[in-house]
């Protein structure tokens, strides 16, 4: 579970980053550069051999989803929501993990669902009062599809892992990416004007910081965290950058009040209470059926 804390914090920086200095360049070719570093940290690290034509192609699907199609929606959507909101809103990541992991489970676990919904309530908690849907619909649909297709990776790549435990996750985790890398390129290729790309110092910097530490350590981390933890504590996980982020995005991005601060504690608070509840409950259930 550490390793996904250390990654929240780092992502926390990511929203207010991206809008500060990215949000006016094309968001498939941002997507592309960001894998790409990503992939050439992990490339040394690769070693086929152990890894089977069957899970390669696996390994490379879930990466394709998790991180080339979610990249695309997800950058595009800072073109219509700031970043605090963006944050916000991917809220219902956590409920997609549960479900997802419940329906290919053949089961229903209620107490993983319900800590899961008690981290939206946190989320929600934080700052309701300031959305304005009419002007973000368009950003809030694209942003549940980047949720969607991060909450499929994280499942299926957990699953994995747990029918292959003798892998070692850097040994085969550049497949992800490489997966990841190509799906991007395509949307690149369908719909990026590549005569009318510029790219400042500055911004190649930003893409350089998010490629390496957001994705490339960012990513690896968060999924290895993933296989060490129960699909309950994973989702309200996915909550927890909310508070972080939408703190580092109001306090250094944007402006902030007394009030939202007051809401972001309350809000931080009920999401730290799911994690610690969810793990109660999980050490309970598991003391029960030995």
């Amino acid at each position: 579970m550490w390793y996904m804390v250390v990654v929240s914090i780092i992502w926390a920086f990511s929203f207010g980053l991206i809008k500060t200095y990215l949000a006016g360049m094309d968001p498939f070719l941002v997507s592309a550069m960001r894998i790409g570093v990503a992939l050439m940290v992990f490339l040394p690290f690769l070693r086929l051999g152990t890894v089977s034509f069957n899970l390669f192609l696996k390994l490379f699907v879930i990466g394709a989803v998790q991180f080339g199609l979610m990249y695309g929606t997800y950058i595009y959507t800072y073109q219509f929501m700031e970043a605090h909101k963006i944050a916000l809103f991917t809220v219902t990541t956590p409920l997609m993990v549960t479900l997802i992991d419940d329906f290919l489970e053949k089961r229903f676990q209620t107490h993983y669902f319900l800590c899961a919904a008690l981290a939206v309530v946190g989320a929600v908690v934080i700052y309701y009062k300031t959305i304005d849907l009419s002007d973000t619909l368009i950003g809030i649909c694209l942003l549940q599809l980047s949720n969607l297709c991060f909450a499929i990776g994280q499942v299926f790549y957990r699953r994995i892992m747990l029918q292959n435990d003798d892998l070692k996750s850097r040994d085969h985790f550049g497949v992800l990416y490489l997966g990841g890398f190509i799906a991007t390129l395509i949307l690149v290729f369908l719909g990026t004007d590549l005569e009318t790309v510029s790219i400042s110092m500055k911004q190649f910097q930003v893409i350089l910081f998010l490629g390496v530490l957001a994705s490339g350590i960012g990513f690896f981390l968060w999924n290895y965290g993933a296989t060490k933890t129960n699909a309950g504590t994973l989702a309200v996980m996915n909550n927890l950058k909310i508070p972080l982020a939408v703190t580092v995005s109001l306090l250094f991005f944007e402006s902030v009040s007394g009030e939202a601060l007051i809401r972001l504690l309350m809000g931080g608070a009920i999401i730290v209470g799911a994690v610690y509840l969810n793990e109660r409950i999980s050490a309970r259930v598991k003391r029960e059926s030995s």
